[in-house]
C-alpha cells in the first residue's frame, strides 16, 4: 500500500502565477510506495497550464503499477474533485503528457508508486494563464478551446476532440508512405501508424526548408522490429538529400526513442524499410526548422547534432559528451594519444584488486594528470560501475581512466569486444536509469591479439 511521503519530499500546496515541482529524488529513481499529492492554486477568474518537462514513470498501457494522475478541482467552495477534462487522467511510460490546460483556478496532481522497480520520473511546470490565453507546443494539437493532442493521435481515424477537429482536412497525403515536406514545422509517420505498419514498406521522406535553416526531427511513440544491427526494420536519418553512407546520421530500431537530431544544412531524408518478416506500430516524427545562426559554436568548440557546444578535444575521445553522441560519429581506426612511459602502482581505491596493479599517468587520452583526478572523475561513473549488468564492467572503466602499464611502460586499452559485450548487456539497466552508455566503443582496438589489446 503506497504511503504518504513527508511534505518535504513530495507533494504540498503550490500557489502563486508559476512555479515547478518534480518526482521524489529527481532526477535520480523515485523510491517505492510513494504517494505525493500536489494542490495548484491560481487567482480566481485563471485557468492553471500544466507541462511536464521530463517524464518517466514505469508502467504499461492501463498505468496499474505507476502512474502521474490529473484531477482538475472546481474550487476552493469543496465540490468533489473530477478526472481531468479532455482525455485520459492517468499517464504512464516514458513519453510525456501533453501540454494541459484546467478550465478553473485548481488542479491536483497525484503520483503513485507501487513496491518494485522505479525510474527516473517526471519534472514539472506550471503558470496561471487567462481563459483567452491557453495554448498547446508547437508539436501538438489545439482543439475544444484548450485540449492539447499528440499529433500521432491527429488523423488517425478517431474523434479524440469534441469539436473533431482532429479529423479535419485530413488529406490522403497523411497516410502514404514517404514524399517531400517542405513547410517549417510538419510531421510524419509509418504507414497505418499508430496500428502495425505492413509488410515490405520502402518509405523515402525527403525534407527541405529555406536555405539557412537546419532542421530539427523528433520522434515519438517509436516501435520496430529489434535486431542487434537493425537490418530488418529500420528508420535511417541522413544529413544530405539523398541516403548516402556519408551523410548518414543512425539508423535506428526497437523499442528505444532516437535522440533528437539536427541537420547541418537545410535538407534533411528519413528512410523507413520494413521486411517481410514480424511487424511493429512504428513511429510517429515531427520535425521543425530554426534559423541556423540562432546558436553557434566558436571555432573551438564542436557543434552536437542538437546544436549544443563542446570543446574540439571532446570529438573522438571515446565518450559521448554531445547527448545525441554526434562527437563520436565516424570515429573508426582513430587511435589513442601515447601515455607516460613510467608505471605507478594503482592507488585509485574504485579500481583496486582487478587484475593489474600498475597505471602510467598523465592519461594524455583523458586529459588527466594524475590519479587524484582520476578518482575524482570517476565518482561521476560510481553508479554505472555498481550495476550487476556485465561481470567485468568495473575492470572496463578503470582499464580507461587508470590504464594498466606494460612492463616496458606502454599502456594497455580494453579490447573493443570488451566494452561492445558491455554496452549490449548494460543497455535496459541503464535505460531504466535514463542513462545513455557513455563509452564509444569503436575507438578501441578491433583485436583480440594480447599485444595489442587485453581481454579479461
Amino acid at each position: 500500500m503506497p504511503t504518504l511521503l513527508a511534505r518535504a519530499a513530495c507533494g504540498g500546496t503550490l500557489r502563486g502565477p508559476e512555479g515547478s515541482f518534480s518526482s521524489p529524488n529527481y532526477p535520480g529513481p523515485y523510491p517505492p510506495d510513494a504517494l505525493c499529492i500536489w494542490r495548484i492554486e491560481v487567482g480566481p477568474g485563471l485557468a492553471i497550464q500544466l507541462k511536464m518537462e521530463t517524464f518517466s514513470v514505469e508502467g504499461t498501457a492501463s498505468c496499474l503499477f505507476d502512474r502521474v494522475e490529473l484531477y482538475e478541482e472546481q474550487g476552493a467552495g469543496g465540490t468533489d474533485p473530477g478526472p481531468a477534462r479532455g482525455g485520459p487522467s492517468r499517464f504512464c511510460g516514458n513519453v510525456a503528457p501533453p501540454t494541459f490546460n484546467t478550465n478553473s483556478n485548481h488542479l491536483r496532481v497525484t503520483f503513485v508508486s507501487d513496491s518494485s522497480v522505479g525510474a527516473p520520473g517526471f519534472s514539472a511546470r506550471y503558470r496561471a494563464v487567462a481563459p483567452s490565453e491557453k495554448s498547446c507546443a508547437w508539436d501538438e494539437h489545439f482543439c475544444d478551446q484548450g485540449l492539447c493532442l499528440h499529433l500521432g493521435f491527429v488523423c488517425d481515424g478517431f474523434h479524440d476532440c469534441a469539436d473533431k477537429s482532429d479529423e479535419a482536412n485530413c488529406s490522403l497525403k497523411h497516410k502514404e508512405c514517404g514524399g517531400p515536406l517542405t513547410t517549417l514545422e510538419g510531421h510524419f509517420s509509418t504507414p497505418s501508424h499508430p496500428q502495425p505498419y505492413p509488410h515490405q514498406q520502402l518509405c523515402l521522406w525527403q525534407i527541405s526548408v529555406p536555405v539557412g535553416h537546419v532542421i530539427d526531427l523528433h520522434f515519438h511513440n517509436f516501435s520496430l522490429e529489434s535486431h542487434e544491427d537493425c537490418s530488418f526494420d529500420f528508420v535511417e536519418v541522413h544529413d544530405s538529400a539523398g541516403t548516402g553512407a556519408a551523410s548518414l546520421m543512425g539508423r535506428f530500431c526497437g523499442h528505444q526513442l532516437p535522440p533528437t537530431l539536427t541537420s547541418s544544412r537545410h535538407v534533411m531524408t528519413v528512410l523507413f524499410v520494413a521486411d517481410e518478416g514480424v511487424a511493429d506500430n512504428g513511429f510517429f516524427a515531427t520535425y521543425q526548422a530554426h534559423n541556423a545562426t540562432e546558436k553557434t559554436c566558436s571555432p573551438a568548440e564542436f557543434s552536437c547534432g542538437n546544436g549544443e557546444c563542446q570543446a574540439l578535444e571532446s570529438v573522438c575521445d571515446g565518450w559521448h559528451d554531445c547527448p545525441d553522441g554526434t562527437d563520436e560519429l565516424n570515429c573508426t581506426g582513430v587511435s589513442y594519444p601515447a601515455f607516460g612511459s613510467v608505471c605507478e602502482p594503482v592507488e585509485v581505491e574504485m579500481c583496486l584488486g582487478l587484475g593489474y596493479n600498475a597505471t602510467s599517468f598523465p592519461n594524455i587520452w583523458l586529459a588527466i594528470p594524475d590519479q587524484e583526478g582520476a578518482a575524482e572523475v570517476l565518482q561521476d561513473y560510481q553508479t554505472l560501475m555498481e550495476l550487476a549488468c556485465y561481470q567485468h564492467l568495473r575492470l572496463l572503466i578503470c582499464s580507461l581512466f587508470v590504464p594498466k602499464c606494460t612492463p616496458d611502460g606502454g599502456v594497455l586499452q580494453p579490447c573493443r569486444a570488451v566494452c561492445l559485450a558491455a554496452e549490449l548487456r548494460c543497455q535496459q539497466s541503464l535505460g531504466l536509469l535514463g542513462i545513455l552508455w557513455p563509452i564509444n566503443c569503436n575507438i578501441l582496438p578491433d583485436s583480440n591479439d594480447p599485444v595489442e589489446c587485453f581481454q579479461p
